[in-house]
């Protein structure tokens, strides 16, 4: 019979456990891991940049061709990087994650440079801008399983739920002032300007991973090396037969069929078309869900190590959904906001709890790969993107988000039915 629980939940080697499970405080973690801090930094920055792309590069395809289709076809080019998840997990399983992390961070910085100077130049045509949004994604997506699972190496299983809010929070954090800079400077200055500034994140992201350099991150996996294949079948199979964390991957590939496209491609039709809003209203209209995002993760973080991990990622995803719903109906600016915000707050318990449970539900030899079919379920965005498109040029942005949103929330409730343990799991 499948089992609900992974039989081994160490990791090794175990890092000195900090008293941010539960009793030191929303900032435990940052405060006593000095490896963590520094990869929280990176993190701040290399997020900056990434949002502070996506906005301005999404702003300009639609305010150039006035098509959501084309739209969508951008948003799928710059996350169809996520696809390459699994053999990226394969990578963080087998090689040293910190370098992984500064790699890709050299290549985001050279992607911005020359989308920056492209668009300095001249005006970047459409196949530009989706070459631009491609090279994004092949420095963000292909890193987030190293990214992800070397903060379970640095704090240890106690502390993972604060440190992963603590990074969800960064995330918010950027969320709040990449898309707002991005808006007021593109008003203000153009798009060109705007794109600079993101180079500037990643190159600071890419410095405050220099104290990381020297951690051994390769030590527990230097054992003779297995094909890439036969590693991320056996991987696969492994997680797959754990239902908890197929579970979790199923609450994943669900909220990225159905709503998280919408937030990453239709934001700029919402603002125009619904709201009437300019760039940086829509810029004001992100940070609104970055704010709430922020709190999420503040509240979370403060939580430590608290025991219904489970219904929290549940029912928390499903109170995400309902709100996206009532923003789907809304024309007023002003509730609009107060929606975006509730958003936002609501999307912590999903974006933080995904990957908590499934690395506290998977063995340490498979995290990496764990973390890797994660990111291939958050790669259905580009297709999901594209039909979600085509139902946006047919039916409106508006229904197609109502739609989807309830549809989500009957996922869940079907979820909770067939597999109670998943709601149940503390995760202590």
């Amino acid at each position: 019979m499948p089992r609900e629980t992974s039989t081994d939940t160490r990791t090794a080697p175990a890092p000195k456990q900090s008293r941010g499970g539960g009793r030191g405080g929303p900032l435990a973690s940052l405060r006593e891991s000095r490896p963590f801090r520094a990869l929280w930094i990176s993190n701040v920055f290399f997020f900056g940049g990434a949002w502070t792309q996506t906005m301005v590069l999404g702003w300009i395809v639609f305010d150039t061709t006035h098509s959501e289709f084309l739209l969508a076809v951008f948003t799928s080019a710059r996350l169809a990087p996520m696809l390459l998840g699994p053999f990226a997990g394969v990578l963080s399983d087998r090689h040293d994650r910190v370098r992984l992390l500064g790699i890709a961070c050299g290549w985001a910085l050279t992607a911005a440079v020359a989308v920056s100077a492209l668009e300095s130049a001249t005006d970047a045509p459409y196949w530009v801008l989706v070459l631009a949004g491609l090279a994004t994604g092949l420095a963000q997506s292909p890193s987030q399983p190293a990214r992800s699972s070397l903060v379970l190496q640095l704090v240890g299983r106690r502390s993972l739920s604060n440190a992963n809010a603590l990074n969800a929070m960064a995330m918010n954090m950027t969320q709040i002032v990449g898309p707002a800079l991005g808006g007021a400077m593109i008003s203000a200055f153009g798009s060109s300007v705007a794109l600079w500034i993101s180079t500037g994140w990643f190159a600071l992201s890419l410095l405050a991973l220099w104290p990381l350099r020297r951690t051994d991150t390769e030590s527990e996996r230097r054992a003779a090396p297995e094909p890439v294949v036969a590693l991320l079948t056996d991987g696969v199979r492994s997680i797959l037969r754990n239902r908890l964390a197929a579970g979790v991957l199923g609450v994943t590939l669900a909220a990225n069929i159905l709503l998280w496209p919408v937030y990453q491609a239709f934001m700029p039709v919402f603002a125009k078309e619904s709201l009437g809003l300019g760039a940086d209203g829509l810029g004001w209209l992100l940070t609104c869900s970055g704010v709430g995002g922020l709190t999420g993760s503040l509240v979370i973080a403060a939580l430590g190590d608290f025991r219904f991990k489970g219904a929290l990622f549940v029912y928390g995803t499903a109170a995400w959904g309902t709100v996206w719903a009532l923003f789907s109906l809304s024309h007023q600016v002003a509730v609009s906001f107060v929606l975006m915000a509730l958003v936002g707050l609501l999307s912590a318990s999903f974006g933080v709890l995904q990957t908590t449970l499934l690395l506290m539900t998977t063995e340490p030899a498979v995290q990496g790969r764990a973390l890797g079919v994660q990111e291939l379920a958050i790669g259905v965005m580009p297709l999901s993107s594209l039909c979600l498109g085509l139902s946006a040029q047919h039916v409106g942005v508006a229904t197609t988000t109502l739609l989807s949103s309830l549809l989500l929330v009957a996922f869940l409730g079907a979820l909770a039915l067939r597999l109670p343990g998943l709601p149940r799991y503390r995760g202590v």
